[in-house]
């Protein structure tokens, strides 16, 4: 299973469970990921009002997450020096 170019969509879910918002749909990868880190660093998600983003490739699955307070949570960051043999 391969996704296509194009096939990523960005949602924000907003605090005191106001519900979410699909921001964009059918994008590359690249946008999506200028995309996220645009809402991450906007008011909202400065402030909290933005409590989550996530992007899903064409079948859905969770691409990339940030948590307000916490950053990028997945994909998981390995340290560097972990990545070494």
């Amino acid at each position: 299973m391969k996704t296509q170019p194009g096939e990523f969509s960005v949602y924000q879910y907003f605090a005191d469970d106001a519900g979410h918002e699909r921001v964009a749909s059918f994008i590359d990868a690249q946008s999506a990921v200028q995309l996220a880190a645009q809402l991450a660093s906007s008011v909202g998600g400065r402030i909290g009002t933005t409590q989550r983003i996530i992007i899903t490739d064409g079948f859905d699955f969770i691409a990339f997450e940030w948590l307000y307070g916490q950053g990028v949570v997945y994909p998981v960051r390995v340290p560097e020096q972990s990545r070494k043999c």
